[in-house]
């Protein structure tokens, strides 16, 4: 009998492992907020159960019926990470054994450089001890640390896993889904007519495709369908990035060149975005979404056999986004919601 799956978050991300899923043999439902969605997903082979993250109550009743949870809604939905738990509780009780994998991001590693600097400290997956050093401040850690402390409790009958993806990058299949860091500073860019940086923009972070992450989920679940539960146990932690380090000044100049080339701006070079504007980027976490360190390396995931293979960023950014961005319409006012990763 096919494995259940259900999964938190059918957008950006989540969207591409729907599409995975469906080309292997699983029983995929998902949770959407409109009715209407329902009928769009039955088309693709995909049940939908109608709620949202604060919908308790559905989310655990789901989890219970589901052999495997993906939850890439968002990474700072403390009520939603504690539903799913309760429904892996209630699955151990009936003596039935769960996956769950989370969405994470590499925001929980980040520093306060600013764009000041570009740091020497990069975390490596296959170091757990480096992420569990984090203070529970840090973004994210909070909602990891439920997960991280369930594990020990629900050893017995979950095996749990953290996925913590850079900057993402890249259009999913369905929808035409754009991610959040780069697009911002490009509608950013746009709007003031300059391409902007946080500080002086030498602060990196890694990149990864969207449809390369989502691959990297796949291999994920494959290796804990086939792996002892003690095994996975030994460490949650999973990174995924290809290879690509980037400063966030050449990735504001880089927005630059596509955009004068495009006649939206007037010069190509970089500025530093004033903090009174921060509003039309990420608020007061501007500094640590588009401004920080945050490096690190998916040591894990190649040993289990994945590889990027999608086109890099700057590719990405010409071809693909932001001729989508160009096409918008109406006031950019910043990003609103909490940012995922």
């Amino acid at each position: 009998m096919p494995s259940s799956v259900f999964l938190l978050g059918p957008g950006f991300i989540g969207g591409e492992i729907i599409d995975l899923l469906l080309t292997t043999d699983y029983n995929v439902t998902t949770l959407v907020r409109r009715e209407s969605a329902v009928a769009d997903f039955a088309k693709l082979g995909v049940k939908a159960v109608i709620g949202t993250l604060d919908d308790a109550s559905v989310i655990k009743t789901q989890v219970a019926m589901s052999d495997i949870i993906f939850h890439t809604a968002t990474a700072d939905h403390l009520p939603s990470v504690q539903a799913i738990l309760d429904g892996v509780r209630q699955r151990g009780q009936m003596g039935l054994h769960t996956i769950y994998i989370h969405n994470s991001g590499a925001s929980l590693v980040a520093d306060t450089s600013a764009g000041e600097y570009k740091s020497d400290t990069v975390f490596d997956d296959e170091k757990p001890f480096q992420i569990d050093s984090l203070p529970d401040s840090a973004p994210h850690r909070l909602i990891d640390l439920a997960i991280v402390h369930a594990r020990q409790e629900l050893a017995a009958h979950a095996k749990m896993a953290i996925m913590i993806p850079p900057v993402i990058y890249g259009v999913n299949t369905r929808e035409n889904r754009l991610s959040i860091q780069l697009p911002t500073l490009a509608r950013y860019s746009i709007k003031h007519g300059y391409a902007g940086q946080i500080g002086n923009g030498l602060s990196v972070w890694n990149q990864i495709h969207v449809k390369d992450l989502a691959r990297g989920y796949m291999v994920l679940l494959h290796w804990m369908e086939s792996t002892p539960i003690d095994e996975v146990a030994k460490n949650p932690y999973f990174f995924c990035e290809n290879g690509q380090e980037l400063s966030w000044g050449q990735c504001a100049a880089e927005i630059g060149r596509i955009l004068k080339n495009a006649g939206k701006i007037g010069q190509s070079t970089p500025k530093t975005i004033p903090e009174e504007n921060y509003g039309d980027l990420f608020g007061s976490f501007s500094g640590v979404v588009v401004g920080s360190n945050a490096r690190n390396k998916a040591n894990r995931l190649r040993k289990l056999g994945w590889a990027p293979l999608e086109k890099e960023t700057f590719a990405s950014l010409a071809e693909d986004e932001i001729p989508i961005i160009l096409q918008e319409k109406g006031e950019f006012n910043g990003y609103a919601s909490v940012v995922a990763s």
